[in-house]
């Protein structure tokens, strides 16, 4: 295997040609060079120097240096692609005990490449090229590694883990980025280090936990975690489905399920949010899992409530946005939802859409094809997800919020003598709540004349139809579509 300057971007070349034509060395290392290698595109790009922090800064416009550890950030303000942005240059350094399985607690430069590249987490990592002397770096028979498809340990493997325990994880994101084993002695190490990993911060946890799950192997992925014992420091909650037997339409136990519906996601290119939203949405099988003596099989009754409540705590802890938490957690709460296109209204299908969000919905479809292959009996049933969408797409016309009625709060005020305040908000989900039911009330006239027989009611009234029609409504269909989903078998 072998490297040219010409797979060096004009931008990295920039921030190598300005270390030497300084006076310094200048290699290209870590997972950039082992990208190249395997032919894919690198996602960040690291310079290792004998400069200093200082003398790095000086020979640049644009730098930034916010951290101890010796790192300047050279800015490309013209770079296009995002991965070329910011090139991180660190000087060659040798580090001290990491007394925290986190960071070292002290950080020493050094002039030697070798001292820098010794330090470094696996074989395939541990490389270094150098584009003005065509020079290509392994110390460690990290190309061999790369030939035969193994991740190994740089140097002594426990010790490794213990200076970082997030390189435990590490392994397990890159052997399923790559499609790579792990060495032996490597894995073993990773076991026997396991319980470091409580030591490390739910943010960088969560960080390798989104590169696992985007990976093209997350199934196994995250079997490998369970079995050196470290998932339960990532997503305890997945654990608790090992061993969870569900009814007739299911082949695996909850855990398998979870991660077969992921792993379709992954084989399907699907985003994130689909493949996460696969991954939580049976979590909440083995709270509500209940024997019935009428079936003489498990129900999972409530199931997707109890999976919302749990998503949410799950995404919390590891400290995901809250647009994210909002997101998957309302995928999860309605991905139960109908499964007979002949019997199900186009009511339900628009209320569907209200609480999945208009821009979500297909997404969620998404994640019941992933659901249903899961069960391990895998037929999409192409005319029932066609159904589907026809009904949805008949939907998605019609008014599904009150900023598509014929109506606002404006007309309410200025012709019809409303005073600004909350009647003005319950009249409206009143009069969104019928045209649910049936979109041909969606009628400047039809809004109007009901909204001035709706604002002379009391205020009690008026505040108890806009909730408890929504709420009646919700009852009712919900009895429907779990009337359904027995009649199916998929509770």
């Amino acid at each position: 295997m072998q490297l040219r300057p010409s797979q060096i971007p004009a931008e990295v070349m920039q921030v190598v040609n300005g270390l030497t034509g300084g006076g310094f060395e200048a290699w290209v290392v870590g997972g950039c060079v082992r990208d190249l290698l395997l032919e894919r595109s690198p996602s960040d790009w690291d310079v290792t120097t004998n400069a200093t922090p200082e003398q790095i800064q000086a020979l640049f416009e644009n730098t930034f240096y916010t951290n101890e550890f010796g790192t300047v950030g050279v800015v490309n303000d013209g770079a296009v692609d995002e991965t070329l942005k910011v090139v991180e240059v660190t000087p060659y350094r040798l580090e001290g005990k990491y007394t925290d399985a986190r960071r070292p607690d002290s950080v020493i430069f050094s002039q030697k490449i070798e001292d820098d590249l010794k330090r470094r987490d696996f074989t395939i990592n541990a490389l270094a090229y150098s584009p003005d002397k065509g020079q290509l770096l392994d110390l460690y028979d990290g190309i061999k590694d790369i030939s035969t498809g193994l991740l190994r340990a740089v140097g002594e493997p426990r010790a490794r883990f213990e200076e970082d325990a997030l390189r435990i994880l590490r392994a397990v994101r890159i052997a399923a980025q790559l499609g790579f084993a792990i060495e032996g002695a490597t894995l073993a190490a990773m076991a026997e280090c396991a319980g470091q990993l409580e030591k490390i911060s739910k943010e960088r946890v969560r960080d390798e936990f989104v590169r696992i799950v985007n990976s093209s192997n997350p199934k196994e992925a995250l079997v490998l975690s369970h079995k050196i014992g470290i998932l339960k420091y990532v997503l305890p909650e997945l654990e608790q489905g090992i061993g969870i037997d569900q009814n007739q339409a299911h082949k695996y136990d909850v855990f398998e399920h979870n991660l077969r519906a992921l792993q379709h996601a992954a084989d399907k290119g699907w985003p994130f949010d689909v493949r996460l939203a696969a991954l939580l949405h049976d979590i909440g099988k083995p709270k509500a899992r209940r024997w019935s003596d009428e079936k003489k099989d498990w129900t999972f009754h409530g199931h997707e409530v109890v999976g919302a409540k749990m998503t949410k705590k799950i995404l919390e802890s590891l400290k995901f946005s809250r647009e994210t938490i909002d997101k998957i957690s309302n995928l999860v709460r309605w991905h139960m939802f109908f499964s007979d296109p002949e019997k199900v209204t186009l009511s339900a299908v628009r209320r569907i859409i209200v609480n999945v969000g208009k821009d979500n919905i297909g997404q969620l479809i998404e994640l019941r094809i992933c659901d249903r292959i899961g069960t391990g009996r895998p037929k999409e049933q192409p005319f029932r997800l066609r159904k589907y969408q026809a009904m949805i797409d008949e939907a998605l016309r019609d008014p599904i919020s009150v900023g598509m009625l014929k109506i606002d709060g404006r007309v309410l005020i200025e012709k019809l003598g409303e005073k600004p305040g909350p009647r003005i908000g319950w009249t409206l989900h009143a009069l969104l709540e019928e045209v649910l039911d049936d979109p041909t009330k969606n009628t400047a006239e039809y809004m109007e004349t009901r909204a001035g027989e709706l604002l002379k009611l009391s205020d009690t009234e008026l505040e108890t139809l806009g909730a408890s029609g929504k709420e009646s409504k919700e009852v009712a269909e919900e009895a429907e579509i779990k009337d359904i989903h027995k009649k199916h078998f998929v509770d």
